[in-house]
């Protein structure tokens, strides 16, 4: 990163951060939502600083976009709380989540300098081909077991949600 674009690094990655707070700490899943959009297009920012305006556009199109509609169409068809209904505010709870979110943490980091692509050792072989090139590459090369994953995620997700669909319908 050059020493121009640091500055506007710091303020995405501040505005992502708050964001982030923001999101968690709402109570109106709508304003959680709305912090969440926030958090997508600062990363996004982050990636056009780092020259990789395909995760860029992709990070808009996909998540702002697509994954937010669904969030917010599954926010207005929840049931709303009940006024006088018991609410967890936390407890131990917090402690236990805050730990696992430091061995997640820990355990990611841990996976990505262990298995980053030869290409890392090299930054002149990133510029070699275009972003959308070493963007494929990367993807198909070193890590088609999780991309795979995660498309037989989705595919799972997406059954399951047609399923309870048609369940509420009374089929």
């Amino acid at each position: 990163m050059t020493e121009v674009s640091l500055p506007l690094f710091l303020v995405f990655a501040a505005v992502g951060v708050f964001g982030a707070v923001m999101m968690v700490t709402r109570t109106q899943p709508v304003h959680s939502a709305l912090y969440l959009v926030l958090t997508l297009f600062s990363v996004a920012a982050i990636y056009v600083l780092l020259h990789a305006e395909f995760l860029a556009v992709v990070q808009i199109l996909v998540y702002a976009g697509g994954i937010m509609v669904l969030f917010l169409f599954v926010i207005f068809l929840v049931r709303p709380p009940v006024p006088g209904e018991a609410r967890w505010h936390g407890g131990r709870h917090v402690l236990l989540s805050a730990g696992l979110a430091v061995i997640l943490a820990c355990a990611l980091g841990w996976h990505f300098l262990e298995s980053a692509p030869a290409a890392a050792g090299n930054p002149s072989a990133l510029l070699e081909g275009g972003n959308m090139e070493q963007v494929s590459m990367t993807l198909f090369r070193y890590y088609i077991l999780p991309f795979e994953t995660v498309s037989i995620l989705l595919l799972v997700s997406m059954i399951g949600a047609i399923a309870l669909a048609r369940k509420g319908e009374g089929v």
